[in-house]
């Protein structure tokens, strides 16, 4: 049996591992994906339905254009038998070709099919902040990103060992709850 957390795993594998065969694993059929960015340094389309054109979405565009990707729920998994779950998130990645690294946070509003396999059936991401830095910072943000606990990690533990760079005050104050 699957359960809420397994689909939000799973969602997440297929994201960041350019893995699009997964969705359908974790989404239903006729899924809702809504998108509200408030940023301009990563776009995405506001309003998605149906399990291809989301894995487009998320999965295949998403992975042509980032690679070395890391996302965290800053949470406790969701409990097995939820039909509705919110949580924030944090993402680090970096750009194919130009280098440049994105790290970005926002919300997840997930909500559930009833019954044994808990598919997604509408996904609202919010995305609050993203911010771009330099190729040189590269390996100090993977290095952070890369200790962090996979996939589900409590808001403040994320932010231990951020490091002190000017571009990441933002998302630092956000994950610790000064928005």
């Amino acid at each position: 049996m699957r359960d809420a957390s397994d689909a939000i795993r799973t969602y997440i594998r297929a994201k960041d591992g350019n893995r699009p065969h997964l969705l359908g694993r974790a989404f239903a059929l006729d899924v809702n994906l809504e998108v509200v960015n408030k940023t301009d340094a990563i776009s995405f389309p506001s309003s998605v339905t149906g399990l291809d054109a989301v894995t487009d979405a998320l999965v295949r565009r998403f992975s042509r254009e980032f690679e070395n990707v890391y996302t965290f729920c800053l949470s406790s998994p969701a409990k097995p038998e939820c039909h509705q779950f919110s949580c924030d998130w944090l993402v680090g990645m970096s750009s194919k070709g130009r280098g440049d690294i994105r790290v970005g946070c926002g919300r997840y509003d997930w909500f559930f099919q009833p019954g044994e396999q808990s598919l997604v059936e509408r996904l609202k991401i919010t995305i609050e902040r993203m911010k771009i830095l330099s190729p040189d910072h590269l390996n100090a943000i993977m290095g952070w990103l890369a200790d962090i606990s996979y996939p589900w990690c409590p808001a403040q533990a994320a932010t231990v060992n951020i490091p002190r760079l000017q571009e990441l005050v933002e998302i630092r104050d956000y994950i610790n709850g000064r928005r």
